[in-house]
């Protein structure tokens, strides 16, 4: 493919971005990366309409992260052909992708293809461990591939629609809050990936409840695995979200 393919993600627990990689692989071997949990405050950044951006979300009860609309409004298109997906946890991907797709619109982007993944669940990991699995991914790379197809004909195209509702859910808070153990060394990887700034240098075994958003960045970053979600609560949860949300879901495609 001649166009410059860029992917934008936000993935605290990095199947986000896996699944992404999937999908920009396909369609360039040379795609650029903007990562906006690590780069939680970018400038303003245009895209051209000779250009394919791939953004790629994780699903936080039914809806995108509440830190990402902000995010997402300083990517700029023009007429630029966008391919948006949304990765949740084998639950349900409610709003997610009707939001993001329409905050792409917005943001002068054409959305050319959009699709739900499933992928291992951040806060219950053992529900759809190790997706996006073989099968996963080759429908991840053949989505690609007919997104890609798609480009020579975007002028004739008409809007996508894709599963969801207005106005969106609201998300509620989720209770469950990760926090450390005495395997912490201080090495502040939990303090700086933060999106909210809930872990200070301080105290970093702590989590500051109130801002948390439990996206489960700090866990996965920690390279001593000191901060886990713990306590009855979690365990009893864990649980009962289990036996609710096991069956193997499958991708939905909108192209």
């Amino acid at each position: 493919m001649d166009r410059k393919v860029t992917q934008i993600h936000f993935s605290p627990g990095g199947t986000t971005a896996a699944a992404a990689a999937e999908i920009s692989g396909a369609l360039s071997q040379d795609f650029s990366t903007i990562d906006l949990l690590k780069t939680k405050t970018p400038g303003e950044i245009s895209f051209g309409s000779d250009e394919l951006a791939v953004f790629a979300m994780p699903v936080f009860a039914g809806r995108i992260p509440g830190v990402c609309p902000d995010m997402l409004s300083r990517m700029k298109g023009k007429n630029t052909p966008a391919i948006a997906a949304v990765v949740y946890g084998n639950r349900a991907y409610d709003d997610a992708l009707l939001e993001l797709t329409d905050i792409l619109t917005d943001n002068g982007f054409v959305v050319i293809g959009a699709a739900a993944f499933v992928a291992r669940h951040s806060i219950f990991p053992e529900v759809a461990r190790g997706r996006p699995d073989t099968a996963d991914k080759e429908i991840l790379r053949n989505f690609a591939r007919q997104c890609g197809n798609r480009l020579e004909t975007i002028a004739s195209q008409g809007h996508i629609t894709v599963k969801g509702s207005r106005p969106y859910r609201e998300a509620p808070p989720l209770p469950l809050k990760p926090s450390g153990n005495s395997r912490c060394n201080s090495c502040g990887a939990c303090v700086k990936i933060c999106p909210v700034g809930a872990i200070t240098a301080e105290e970093p075994r702590k989590t500051d409840k109130a801002a948390c958003i439990t996206c489960t960045a700090c866990i996965y970053v920690c390279p001593q695995k000191a901060r886990s979600f713990r306590g009855l609560t979690y365990k009893l949860a864990g649980g009962a979200f289990r036996k609710k949300c096991s069956s193997r879901k499958e991708p939905e495609l909108f192209a």
